[in-house]
């Protein structure tokens, strides 16, 4: 299963932590992983694009795992409309996958 752990603090997310395998299917055909991976990866990269903000990543190196840490800038308005965005795809994909994928939330 891929746990997605958000820090959100007074509306506020300062980060995310991606963990886990959906374990939906095969590696290379899993579309729960893939779906997840291109969701999170893609607001990660419109961050970097549209806000000129870098966040704080870390990955592990067999793609279980994805920390992504929010700097606050004066960007910051930005970049939590591109992450709530991203949680709400996230969150579609729970909501016809959720035996392969969690989200929870540090509040």
């Amino acid at each position: 299963m891929i746990k997605i752990i958000i820090d959100e603090q007074s509306g506020r997310i300062s980060s995310f932590e991606m963990k886990g395998h959906a374990d939906f299917a095969e590696h290379g055909k899993d579309l729960v992983c893939a779906g997840a991976s291109a969701v999170s990866f893609g607001a990660v990269n419109a961050v970097i694009a549209l806000t000129g903000v870098t966040p704080d990543i870390q990955q592990g190196s067999d793609g279980g795992y994805l920390k992504v840490i929010f700097p606050e800038t004066e960007k910051d308005d930005e970049i939590q409309l591109i992450v709530k965005a991203m949680i709400v795809s996230l969150q579609t994909i729970e909501q016809d996958y959720g035996q392969h994928i969690k989200i929870i939330f540090n509040r």
